[in-house]
């Protein structure tokens, strides 16, 4: 790591000191909007934090401590959902590292996944991720990327019904096996379900969130900005005037003002490395959502760019 990433990381360390001691969630901004989970009509805020890539650095101490003041970043401005997956290295320790720093806050909502081929070795897994986190329960676990998804879920059903979590989920990214997972949105009794959906990914729109809401399924959506090729890819065009209308003031806050206004959504899970970034996704998470004019309106602008 250079000494730029090094100067930069230290910065926004020592901007988000004041937030590694125990959480205050009296934020400066306006606290995101939130959305009830259909099976049980608990409320979350629609914007939280992905994981997948972000949080892998490792035993490094620098980066740990970075990851640990994009958590208390998130903590402060309202967030709640935090996402990690056996599979996404050491993304897990990570966590576990910034959530004990910053004094195990409540408002923590866990989302965790199942990633194994082998049924017998998915308790085991969730355990083990249990113990990275330091949790005593999750909240929510997933099976990723429906790997093994037929044993797995009556895993977490088992899990459910034993109090061992609270919500049972499913997910792909990507595109993937779209059937697939209609087929379980229509047959298993899942709270949640997670795939990927953007201003340019759209298949979604077609059966994926109309039957999550004709199913009261809570709905993920993961890889807002494509793993950040749409920002990067848009930071060099100017904004429209337009976007002004819904009171942003980046490529990113217009991205997900998009997602976060259809009305099957519950949460986006953008990752980030950066607490500028992170309190700029939760900004888009209050003010004015675009209508569905709007919407089209993104979306044919983000596409013709």
């Amino acid at each position: 790591m250079g000494t730029t990433r090094r100067t930069f990381v230290r910065a926004s360390l020592a901007t988000a000191a004041t937030a590694l001691s125990p959480i205050s969630l009296h934020a400066q901004q306006a606290l995101p909007a939130r959305r009830p989970i259909p099976s049980t009509r608990e409320e979350i805020p629609i914007i939280g934090l992905g994981t997948w890539i972000t949080f892998n650095v490792g035993d490094d101490p620098l980066l740990r401590d970075e990851c640990a003041a994009v958590m208390a970043a998130f903590f402060e401005a309202g967030g709640r959902m935090i996402d990690s997956s056996p599979m996404y290295g050491s993304s897990q320790p990570v966590i576990g590292y910034g959530l004990q720093k910053l004094g195990r806050p409540s408002a923590l909502f866990s989302a965790e996944k199942v990633w194994t081929s082998s049924s017998a070795s998915g308790p085991a897994q969730i355990e083990q991720s249990r113990r990275f986190w330091g949790v005593p329960k999750f909240d929510l676990v997933q099976v990723h990327n429906l790997l093994t998804w037929k044993p797995h879920l009556q895993t977490l059903f088992q899990m459910k019904a034993a109090g061992a979590a609270r919500y049972v989920g499913i997910t792909t990214s990507e595109g993937r096996r779209h059937d697939l997972l209609e087929q379980i949105m229509r047959s298993e009794p899942i709270d949640f379900v997670q795939f990927s959906y953007n201003v340019v990914d759209r298949e979604a729109e077609a059966r994926l969130l109309p039957l999550a809401a004709e199913r009261g399924i809570a709905v993920i959506i993961n890889r807002p900005f494509r793993q950040g090729e749409l920002t990067d890819r848009l930071k060099r065009q100017k904004l429209p005037d337009w976007a002004a209308e819904l009171g942003v003031s980046s490529w990113a806050q217009l991205m997900l003002k998009f997602i976060l206004a259809h009305p099957a959504v519950t949460v986006a899970i953008p990752a980030t490395t950066r607490v500028d970034h992170v309190r700029e996704n939760l900004s888009a998470a209050s003010g004015p959502m675009p209508d569905l004019a709007m919407r089209q309106r993104i979306a044919a602008h983000a596409k013709a760019l």
